[in-house]
């Protein structure tokens, strides 16, 4: 397995500098453009909500692989499976991406899906989930997403490629992230693929190359990826001599926070104690709290999907026989046995993203008998979200620390991801930065067009 140094100097040609405007969002990556020399690299940002990926040429071209699905062209593969079975004891069928999505929604079938996978990589504690009486590993789970990867791609996605760099966050999810296991079972996964070759690249580090090509002067740059289990960051120095650009990594922190986490404060807050959260249940002559550890299963998509195969379900029903209030733990039956977390999770994040601009909005989910509302507040969730942001401010202040850097020799600073956009994370990088340094790019293409450019033009050597 080859996996690159967490500090390391790397150099590449370029074809000379690419001015751009550095203060508009717009002008970065920059457009993605159709490559006129052969593809040479294929960067793959395989992501807890979405999957990317890019195809570089020679003469420093990049482009992201486009989807065409519901009418519409997209660069973004939903990191989604759904199986299901046309008959009983017929086999199961996998299809992955908004085909998943797709397929989950028509429900003509009994089926399983299951989204944000990649947050269970490094754990330990998960060794395989069963679906339609077949185990499936978190290596098999991944092999399959790749095909149906590969099947919507078709040739423009060469697992044969000689090079090939697949995305890693810095700092994998979970309470107690195993690193070399999730490594293990990437590798694993992109074996069956094919591409045992596969290298692998902090995230972050990718979003800093792509943003590298637009840099006219010598900058120290700190990236930062939002994505939808973690937050990344990676400290460059980008420095450019007789054509050729120089890139030094001085640093690397993750955490295991990102998006999923601040829309689990909004679940927790406002849907846990709909389902049953703080309620009782009489067992003989005692009232007992009905146990909390049911209602972390809402922390993430795929955690719902588990329980209907793990036996937490089984003991909620039971559950509901007893509870003083069993209309809400029925209602917490009815979210998994239907499979609406998804539909659920769309609706929290439709509401956070919406905070973003509003200071105040209603939140509504109507579907199946369930009918959850609730006004949302921003003031709230920055509330919910307080120690989260300043556990990534912490986790910052110590990439910077360990490379011997101070905030004011930052001299700019690149946001990526779909979180970055919340307000009270941008004030956090606003108040150690300043404003005028602040970047932001496109929340879904940076990471894997850097990925492929570094594929194609870059020699990493540690140091």
């Amino acid at each position: 397995m080859r996996i690159t140094s967490s500090l390391a100097i790397i150099e590449t040609a370029l074809a000379g500098p690419h001015k751009a405007n550095t203060s508009s969002a717009s002008s970065l990556p920059g457009r993605i453009m159709k490559a006129s020399a052969p593809i040479i690299s294929i960067g793959i940002d395989f992501g807890t909500s979405n999957t990317v990926v890019a195809l570089a040429s020679g003469d420093g071209h990049v482009e992201s692989i486009r989807f065409e699905h519901g009418g519409k062209s997209h660069s973004v593969y939903v990191s989604a499976l759904c199986f299901w079975e046309e008959q009983p004891g017929s086999g199961a069928h996998a299809e992955g991406g908004p085909w998943a999505i797709e397929q989950f929604l028509e429900g003509h079938h009994a089926h399983r899906f299951i989204q944000s996978f990649k947050s269970f990589a490094a754990s330990a504690s998960f060794d395989s989930t069963i679906i339609f009486r077949q185990r499936y590993r978190f290596e098999d789970l991944l092999a399959a997403f790749l095909r149906t990867l590969a099947r919507h791609c078709g040739k423009r996605l060469d697992f044969a490629s000689p090079s090939i760099i697949v995305g890693r966050p810095v700092r994998f999810a979970g309470g107690n992230p195993d690193e070399a296991l999730a490594l293990q079972r990437y590798q694993q996964a992109f074996e069956r693929m094919g591409a045992g070759h596969a290298r692998y690249v902090y995230e972050p580090v990718g979003a800093a190359f792509s943003f590298a090509r637009h840099l006219t002067h010598d900058a120290t740059v700190l990236v930062a990826d939002f994505g939808g289990g973690t937050s990344d960051f990676s400290l460059m120095r980008f420095s450019r001599a007789g054509g050729v650009q120089r890139a030094e990594a001085l640093g690397h922190g993750g955490i295991g926070i990102a998006g999923d986490t601040f829309d689990f404060r909004i679940v927790d807050h406002i849907i846990a104690p709909r389902l049953g959260k703080g309620s009782s249940y009489r067992s003989f002559d005692k009232v007992l709290p009905i146990p909390n550890h049911y209602f972390a299963n809402l922390a993430r998509w795929h955690n719902l999907a588990m329980m209907k195969g793990n036996g937490d379900l089984r003991e909620i029903k039971k559950l509901a026989h007893l509870a003083l209030e069993p209309e809400r733990l029925q209602d917490f039956i009815t979210l998994v046995d239907l499979d609406l977390g998804f539909l659920l999770y769309r609706a929290v994040s439709d509401a956070k993203m919406a905070l973003s601009a509003e200071e105040e909005v209603e939140f509504r989910f109507q579907t199946s008998g369930l009918d959850i509302a609730s006004t949302l507040t921003r003031q709230d969730f920055e509330e919910w979200i307080a120690d989260d942001i300043a556990r990534i401010g912490a986790t910052i202040d110590t990439v910077l620390a360990e490379a011997h850097v101070t905030p004011d020799e930052v001299e700019k600073v690149f946001l990526t991801g779909g979180t970055s956009f919340v307000p009270a994370v941008r004030r956090l990088f606003d108040e150690r930065f300043g404003h005028e340094r602040l970047i932001a790019a496109d929340q879904f293409e940076s990471i894997a067009s850097g990925l492929a450019l570094i594929g194609a033009n870059i020699n990493i050597a540690p140091i």
